[in-house]
């Protein structure tokens, strides 16, 4: 039954590439996304499950959660089972209940096929970044460049070859801040309705991830035609800042509850110590404050691990991985230039989730391990404004986009991914 839940997911692949690429780019990224694919269900089958201690510990948790949730289905039929039913769910609701209904279908343990859905929805995650480039402005060569290095970067790949929850947080981050973007262009009611579920999922895969993505969301609403200013960004970030805090101090409970929890579980003194205890733990002079010494954790937040670092075996691979991260954060920079001189609603929507996620991310760094895992939307999201610094193609007289390539049609729109 397991292999026909492969054969399944890669049959879906084939159906999101027609569906999402135009006629000539499809059979560009059709091979590269089949070998994606393929590459995730040979490191689950040659690496993480088998025999060895290679790497993991949170997706064997999340499959004895899962089987938890299978006897539950048993003695009382097959629901959601949220965080309040089982202390053991924390905040992986949603990955949980989907292991444990594909588990709930093959009879019993099913790694491999819980896999393959993982798998499927990085590759999704892959034409997301795709489409979100070409809505950003990139042509088609440099947003398929983007597509071929996120399907193929070491930490990404990994950590969607077995039964983690960073490809869910990473899918559902981008999906909304894609949908946040795209309303920004041109606002559709029916973007709202598509994102309400997203955020409800991506609440039960990581709760706060929805507060970062909060401020760019509310600043779609305002539209396109008025180009918001730094003063207005500022304004809004107060307001937010404000409301967060008048309405968490208010409940105990609740979302906000929940929120504050874990921000203040995860910069705690004593997590940030056991944490860097562990192998690839760091520790900084913060006289225990989680703001203290905010200068070097931010550089190890955003440009960790280090060429002349000492570590195990993962964390030299994951040294190669990073210069290719400094490249695309050199990029970055370019690409914020230039879309900043041409759409600056779109500019601020992604600033408005890097920049906080990065400083939030900073106050808990304790290990480069964890962060290597917690940062990745932040990469997915900073690497598209790479995609723009890549774009040769001219651009139209007095518009921000670029002229199509002859032969090379833009994909099929989500709504309105021209914003035409």
């Amino acid at each position: 039954m397991e292999y026909v839940f492969v054969a399944a997911a890669a049959v879906a692949l084939v159906f999101l590439v027609h569906v999402n690429f135009g006629a000539e780019t499809v059979w560009k990224a059709l091979p590269v996304l089949l070998v994606a694919f393929t590459a995730r269900i040979a490191v689950h089958v040659l690496l993480m499950r088998n025999g060895g201690n290679w790497y993991g510990g949170d997706n064997l948790t999340y499959e004895f959660t899962a089987a938890e949730i299978v006897e539950e289905w048993k003695r009382s039929g097959v629901h959601f089972v949220d965080t309040g039913q089982g202390d053991a769910l924390k905040s992986v609701a949603v990955p949980c209940n989907l292991f444990a209904f594909i588990m709930y279908l093959c009879g019993g343990k099913a790694a491999l096929a819980c896999t393959a859905a993982v798998a499927l929805l990085a590759c999704g995650l892959c034409i997301v970044m795709y489409r979100f480039a070409r809505l950003l402005g990139a042509d088609d060569r440099s947003a398929f460049l983007l597509l071929v290095i996120s399907a193929f970067t070491p930490a990404f790949l990994v950590h969607t070859s077995d039964m983690f929850k960073d490809g869910f947080n990473a899918f559902l981050v981008v999906a909304c801040l894609g949908l946040a973007c795209s309303n920004l262009r041109r606002f559709d009611i029916r973007k709202l309705a598509v994102l309400a579920p997203l955020l409800w999922a991506l609440w039960h895969v990581r709760p706060y991830m929805v507060f970062m993505c909060a401020p760019s969301l509310a600043l779609s609403l305002m539209g396109s035609r008025r180009a918001p200013s730094l003063r207005a960004v500022a304004l809004l970030s107060v307001l937010l800042a404000a409301v967060l805090a008048l309405v968490g101090g208010a409940a105990d409970g609740g979302p906000f509850g929940t929120m504050q929890e874990q921000l203040e579980y995860g910069q705690s003194d004593d997590l940030r110590r056991a944490v860097a205890n562990e192998e690839s733990g760091v520790t900084f002079e913060d006289s225990g404050s989680p703001w203290g010494a905010l200068g070097p954790k931010l550089l190890y937040t955003l440009l960790s691990p280090f060429p002349w670092m000492e570590g195990s075996m993962t964390l030299q691979l994951g040294k190669l991985e990073v210069i290719v991260w400094y490249y695309l954060l050199y990029s970055a920079v370019r690409g914020a230039r230039r879309l900043w001189s041409r759409d600056r609603g779109m500019f601020w929507t992604l600033l408005l989730f890097i920049v906080p996620s990065m400083v939030v991310y900073a106050t808990t760094m304790a290990n480069i391990g964890l962060i290597f895992r917690q940062r990745m939307p932040i990469i997915m999201v900073t690497s598209l404004l790479s995609a723009i610094a890549w774009t040769r193609t001219p651009e139209r007289e007095g518009s921000g986009e670029p002229r199509e390539e002859e032969g090379s049609p833009a994909p099929r729109p989500l709504p309105a991914i021209r914003g035409r």
